[in-house]
């Protein structure tokens, strides 16, 4: 597969956007962006979807722990 042209890149990239978007929007609920994700993976390559979706989840979690910080499981304690 050849890779994307600048306005099939761009397009991508608003299509992924705009899923963004909605999943902001909706409290990261897909059900109300079914359409904003059936264009994200028909306008984006797989592997991009892949990358996209995953760049996604880490930045939630990074916000996540930025704004509530982090707190230890409580586990079993190993006297060293």
């Amino acid at each position: 597969m050849a890779a994307p042209n600048s306005a099939e890149r761009k397009a991508c990239w608003d299509a992924r956007d705009q899923l963004w978007q909605c999943l902001d929007d909706n409290n990261d609920k897909i059900q109300p962006c079914q359409q904003f994700q059936g264009d994200f993976e028909a306008k984006c390559p797989a592997q991009w979807v892949k990358y996209f979706t995953k760049r996604r989840d880490f930045l939630k979690y990074k916000e996540k722990m930025q704004t509530e910080g982090f707190t230890p499981a409580e586990g079993p304690r190993v006297n060293s």
